[in-house]
């Protein structure tokens, strides 16, 4: 029922293209820490390579895989199928978040829309690439994704999404460090 690849190929693109929604996973080394899924979603997903992912990481309330990132640099991206044959793929890999003080952000926005809450990317060279059935998911209808992110960090503007971030993305919820 499952399957390991060795690259994203084409079909897999496709597929990965054709899904609205996709989850990353991060943990910290710490056995008492806490393990953290978040769901992405909009237009904020790029195949860099045929083993090489990257997703524009939008401001929000906490900074956990940025966080684990820096410490342990393990992730995981599940995309699920939900309004088709049922599938799940897990992106396993080494992942590293790109500021806008690192030299390879200004090229990775080429590759994304411009969102106002961009935070950074997330870059992440693939380590395993595998499917299973997905059976047990359910179908959902897509009905349109969100703009309250958008939304929200347009009325902030730069100055006071700075401060948001100063406030609430230095640190984890495990104490980690977030942003610089």
């Amino acid at each position: 029922m499952s399957k390991q690849f060795e690259h994203l190929d084409e079909s897999l693109k496709d597929w990965i293209a054709a899904q609205k929604i996709f989850f990353v996973a991060s943990a910290p080394l710490s056995a008492y820490g806490h393990v953290n899924c978040s769901p992405k979603g909009g237009d904020t997903f790029r195949i860099i390579d045929p083993h090489t992912i990257a997703y524009q990481d939008l401001t929000g309330s906490g900074i956990e895989t940025l966080a684990h990132l820096r410490e342990n640099k393990r992730i995981v991206i599940m995309f699920c199928a939900f309004d088709s044959e049922p599938r799940i793929l897990r992106l396993h890999g080494q992942g590293e978040a790109i500021s806008s003080e690192h030299p390879d952000f200004e090229k990775l926005t080429q590759f994304f829309p411009q969102h106002n809450g961009t935070r950074s990317f997330i870059r992440v060279t693939l380590t395993r690439i595998s499917d299973s059935c997905g059976f047990a998911a359910p179908i959902y209808e897509f009905k349109n994704h969100r703009n309250t992110l958008d939304e929200w960090a347009k009325t902030k503007g730069t100055k006071h999404l700075d401060d948001y971030r100063k406030k609430n993305n230095l640190e984890s919820i495990d104490g980690l460090p977030g942003l610089s």
